[in-house]
C-alpha cells in the first residue's frame, strides 16, 4: 500500500483504504478502480492524497465468472461502482443537511436537496439498471439517510410511470426525503438496536410521524410533504398509524411514499436472509394485501416491477433454472417460465416460486 497525492492518482488505481471527505463523509470504498470521473470527483473534495494498492497485489479488473450470481454480475460493472460513489456522497449529504437543520433551525433548502437526487436516476439507461443499482447497494445496516434517499428516488420512478408533471416529480421526491426526518427524534438506542424491540421502544419508533410533522409543519413546503411525513404508515383499509386513516382520508403523495417505503424494506439485506428479489416482493404485496394500498398506484408499480424483469433467466426454488416467457397479470408473482429442457412451468399452478435472478 502506497499513499499518492491526488496529482498523481491514475486510473486504473485501486484503493486501498476507504477515501473520505475532511467530515467523514465516505467518498469511495476500498477496492475501486479510480476512473477519471472518480479522480476528478477526489479533487472537488479538497482530498489530498489517497492510499492505493501496490501495482503487484492490485487485482486487475475481471469479468464476473459464468457462474457470478446476478447480484455479483450487477457489482462488478463500472456503471455500478460510479453509481455507488455517487449514492454515497448524497447519503451522506442527507445526513450532514437532517443534522444541520435539527439543530440549527432555519429553512429547508429545497434545491440543495434536489440538486443531485433525480440526477441517480436520469443516470440509469434502462428501468432494470435503476432497480439494480439499488437492489445491489443494500446493507444490513442502512441507515435512515439511505432508506430515504432509496425512497426518494423508487418513489420518482413511479411518478414518472404515473406521468406525474416535473413540479410534482420534485414535490414527490422531496416529501420521500423527508418522509422520514422524524426518526431524528429517536434515541439511536432504539432506532438502531439490532434485537427484538420492545412493546414500548415499538411504540416509541411510532411516533415518528407525528415527530416529522410537527418538524415540517412551520416549513415553507407543498403541503403534500408535511402530511406525507405524518401519514406515510397509514393503510388504505385503516390499519396504519398513527390515525388508522383510510383511503380518501391519506395524502396522495403519502400514498406513493407508503409503497416505496414497504418496497425499500423487502429489499434490504437482513442479518437473517439475503435482500428479496423483486419477485420475492411482489408475492409479499400480494401476500400481504393490495387493499391496503391505493389500486392505481400499487398495480402500475408491480406490473412495472414484473415487465422490467420479463424474459430474465432466474433460478426456482427447487435449484432448476428457467426463463421468464410469460406474465400473469391477475398473479404477477407467478408467470409462466421455460427450463432449459423446454419444457414449461405455469408458477401459478405450482408450489414452485421465483428464488432468484440469474
Amino acid at each position: 500500500m502506497r499513499e499518492y497525492l491526488i496529482e498523481d492518482l491514475k486510473p486504473g488505481m485501486i484503493t486501498a483504504a476507504a477515501v473520505k471527505t475532511q467530515r467523514g463523509q465516505l467518498i469511495i470504498q476500498p477496492d475501486v478502480a479510480l476512473t477519471k470521473a472518480l479522480i476528478s470527483r477526489i479533487d472537488f473534495y479538497g482530498i489530498k492524497s489517497v492510499q492505493v494498492k501496490d501495482p503487484e497485489i492490485s487485482a486487475p479488473h475481471t469479468e464476473p465468472s459464468a457462474n457470478a450470481s446476478y447480484s455479483q454480475k450487477v457489482k462488478s460493472s463500472q456503471a455500478f461502482q460510479d453509481f455507488q460513489v455517487d449514492f454515497t456522497i448524497h447519503a451522506n449529504d442527507l445526513k450532514t443537511f437532517f443534522n444541520d437543520f435539527i439543530h440549527s433551525g432555519g429553512t429547508v433548502n429545497k434545491d440543495a436537496l434536489l440538486r443531485e437526487t433525480a440526477s441517480l436516476i436520469r443516470a440509469q439507461n434502462t428501468t432494470i439498471e435503476f432497480f439494480d443499482m439499488l437492489h445491489n447497494m443494500r446493507q444490513d445496516n442502512d441507515s435512515t439517510y439511505a432508506h430515504s434517499l432509496n425512497v426518494a428516488l423508487i418513489s420518482r420512478m413511479i411518478g414518472i410511470w404515473l406521468k406525474l408533471p416535473d413540479k410534482e416529480l420534485d414535490t414527490l421526491t422531496l416529501a420521500g426525503l423527508l418522509h422520514d426526518i422524524g426518526k431524528t427524534k429517536i434515541p439511536p438506542e432504539i432506532l438502531d438496536k439490532q434485537t427484538r424491540l420492545t412493546d414500548e421502544e415499538f411504540q416509541t419508533v411510532r411516533q415518528h410521524p407525528q415527530y416529522g410533522y410537527d418538524i415540517l409543519k412551520n416549513q415553507p413546503l407543498d403541503s403534500h410533504i408535511k402530511k406525507t411525513a405524518l401519514m406515510h404508515h397509514e393503510r388504505c383499509d385503516g390499519s396504519g398509524y398513527p390515525m388508522g386513516l383510510t383511503l380518501d382520508e391519506i395524502d396522495d403523495y403519502a400514498l406513493i411514499i407508503a409503497i416505496a417505503d414497504v418496497y425499500d424494506a423487502m429489499t434490504a439485506a437482513r442479518s437473517y436472509r439475503e435482500p428479496l428479489c423483486p419477485f420475492q416482493v411482489i408475492a409479499e404485496f400480494e401476500k400481504d394485501g393490495l387493499q391496503k394500498y391505493k389500486p392505481k398506484y400499487i398495480l402500475t408499480f408491480l406490473e412495472r416491477i414484473a415487465t422490467t424483469y420479463q424474459n430474465n433467466r432466474v433460478i426456482l426454488s427447487d435449484g432448476q433454472k428457467a426463463k421468464i416467457v410469460l406474465l400473469n397479470r391477475n398473479h404477477l408473482s407467478k408467470p409462466l417460465v421455460q427450463l432449459d429442457n423446454g419444457e414449461c412451468i405455469d408458477l401459478d399452478k405450482s408450489p414452485l416460486y421465483i428464488q432468484s435472478l440469474i
